[in-house]
């Protein structure tokens, strides 16, 4: 059965599947660091997303051309490999819900690339609903404790935000750049790039020197699951997804990832308030304007 992507509705269930995958993501990554080093588990996950993407990338290797290699090899390594370790190395020092959710800057980024970058016009309704969602991560930052931030350093707190620019660049880039190319194919393309670096960076780590007891392959197994839903099955999810929606609705799906990421942590042992309730449903405004209507 397809599913039509060109209704609405259906783009909405595919942004909260994504949203669910990748709210999931933060706690796998510390779980992975309780036997890895941040090098490790980031070198874990591309190289098992592209392992596991490569036997069908084989067919579409030769649509690489002079043309398109730049923007793949943007969307390669700015929109995935990089933001793999920017991640893994800020929650060796932040918690997990707190990482998903200065995650949800990247719509803000996402919105600023396209107007003064690729010179899409908007509405000013998406600028109210810019402002609303803000307000609305704002909110949910402070309901987790203003100590989060100076207990675990602001500069981890800026990686996650770089690492937020890059997402927000590269949804552009993708939108912008591959007319011709379904989302399966860019995936498969930029995946196929990393795969030779994943391995690089793998090898060369250590890893083998961490597997010295039962504890260590459990957390091998959540990066597994990190690397082929987090990273290869989300990642095409986004990448098809942006061939019937704007850059600025696909990276909205980082506004739902915070909402996912506290559930998440619930069942992890975290607590959640009526207070964070409250400005979820602030931030899910916030994306119901910045999506309503389209761009001119």
């Amino acid at each position: 059965m397809r599913i039509n992507l060109n209704k609405r509705t259906n783009q909405w269930l595919l942004l909260f599947i994504l949203a669910f995958i990748w709210g999931a993501s933060f706690i796998l990554i510390k779980k992975g660091l309780r036997s890895f080093d941040m090098f490790q588990v980031a070198s874990l996950r591309m190289f098992i997303a592209s392992l596991a993407l490569f036997p069908f990338a084989i067919s579409k290797l030769k649509l690489l051309d002079k043309k398109n290699i730049l923007p793949l090899l943007e969307v390669a390594f700015v929109g995935n490999f990089i933001p793999a370790f920017l991640f893994t190395w800020a929650q060796m020092h932040i918690n997990s819900s707190l990482a998903g959710i200065l995650n949800s800057t990247t719509p803000i980024f996402a919105f600023i690339i396209s107007v003064f970058m690729f010179r899409n016009k908007v509405g000013f309704l998406k600028y109210i609903g810019l402002l609303i969602g803000f307000l609305g991560i704002v909110g949910l930052v402070l309901s987790k404790g203003i100590t989060d931030f100076t207990e675990g350093n602001m500069i981890y707190t800026l990686v996650i935000i770089l690492a937020s620019l890059f997402y927000g660049l590269n949804t552009n880039v993708v939108h912008e750049y591959f007319p011709k190319f379904d989302g399966l194919t860019i995936t498969l393309l930029s995946f196929s790039l990393i795969l030779p670096v994943a391995t690089i960076t793998l090898f060369t780590s250590g890893i083998f020197s961490q597997f010295t007891g039962p504890q260590a392959y459990y957390d091998l197994g959540y990066i597994g699951i990190l690397a082929i839903f987090s990273s290869s099955i989300a990642v095409l999810g986004i990448n098809i997804l942006l061939k019937y929606a704007s850059a600025i609705f696909a990276s909205s799906v980082t506004y739902i990832i915070p909402v996912f990421a506290i559930l998440w942590g619930v069942f992890d042992g975290e607590k959640v308030s009526w207070i964070q309730i409250l400005w979820m449903l602030v931030v899910f405004s916030g994306i119901y304007l910045l999506n309503k209507g389209k761009e001119k």
